[in-house]
């Protein structure tokens, strides 16, 4: 058996639950619970179905009614839950179903609670524990998968090997259309909008010449 790649603090602590009898039928216990809690809700979803028939006046049954209407997002939905509690049944992909497990309910559950779905939050808190333990139970698993994710290059840099120009440039155009967007939500004041397309246009005036520059560079030389 490999050694774990979480922290020894944290390694310690897992290899003894993970050495608990009793803790593994838990975390099964779990994984078949969830499972059998999402694959008819998905199934419901991946249809079409409607989730409920509160009436839109109430607003629980207008927050599902708006969902369904989008259509392909809400079978979407459905197909991410069926596929997350299939992954979970699965030994060989249950850390996986676990992982896209993770998002999907923690939604569920700010939506219930934002709503006001009354006790429906409980529910789904509790399912949001279940998940945040198994991903717990396969800590080493994920974060290993991390580290060499995190570690991997898949290849040289966009700009590895540009002219400083250049680069100064891409980050400076980048900041002004990030400021350009904001103006429009209210987050900049309007006045700044002609001294940022100024210095737009500087900055796309940097990349050419940063490109050119750099071209220029990496150009051979012939020999004398």
């Amino acid at each position: 058996m490999s050694e774990s790649p979480l922290p020894e603090a944290l390694a310690s602590a897992h290899r003894w639950a993970r050495a608990q009898p009793w803790l593994g039928r838990f975390t099964l216990m779990n994984r078949l619970l969830l499972a059998m809690a999402f694959i008819p809700t998905g199934l419901v979803k991946a249809t079409g179905q409607r989730f409920t028939s509160l009436p839109v006046e109430n607003p629980v049954g207008f927050f599902f009614e708006a969902m369904v209407r989008t259509g392909p997002y809400w079978h979407f939905i459905g197909l991410v839950q069926i596929a997350a509690a299939v992954c979970l049944l699965v030994p060989a992909t249950a850390t996986l179903g676990a992982v896209l497990f993770l998002p999907v309910i923690l939604s569920i559950f700010l939506i219930t609670w934002g709503v006001g779905f009354q006790g429906t939050v409980w529910v789904t808190g509790g399912m949001l524990l279940a998940v945040v333990y198994l991903v717990c139970w396969d800590g080493d698993r994920i974060w290993r998968a991390g580290a060499q994710l995190w570690g991997r290059r898949a290849g040289p840099g966009l700009l590895e090997g540009a002219h400083i120009v250049e680069k100064m440039g891409w980050s400076s155009g980048g900041a002004v259309g990030v400021a350009l967007l904001m103006i429009t939500r209210g987050f900049v004041p309007r006045s700044l909008t002609g001294p940022l397309l100024v210095v737009g246009a500087g900055a796309f005036v940097m990349v050419l010449v940063g490109w050119l520059l750099g071209a220029r560079g990496r150009r051979p030389r012939r020999g004398a």
